[in-house]
């Protein structure tokens, strides 16, 4: 099975220009990659959805909105 970089999951939120709550982002990522999808960071390897957001919520890597949260590019290293 192919793992998927958190990386994609950021870029797809900006893509989307849209807010998410926890709930509607892993649906998205679900959507988008599949339910047997699993993801890697830089730092992090073998997580579902739901545990890719949790991960990337404990980094900072999303920003308040008004009605939930998104991301923006300089949320995502470069190495």
């Amino acid at each position: 099975m192919t793992s998927i970089h958190g990386h994609d999951v950021l870029n797809m939120m900006i893509d989307s220009g849209e807010s998410y709550s926890t709930a509607t982002l892993e649906a998205a990522i679900v959507d988008r990659f599949g339910e047997q999808a699993r993801f890697h960071t830089c730092s992090a390897e073998n997580m579902t959805a739901g545990e890719l957001v949790a991960f990337l919520q404990q980094k900072g890597k999303f920003i308040p909105q008004q009605e939930g949260f998104n991301t923006h590019e300089s949320k995502i290293c470069r190495h």
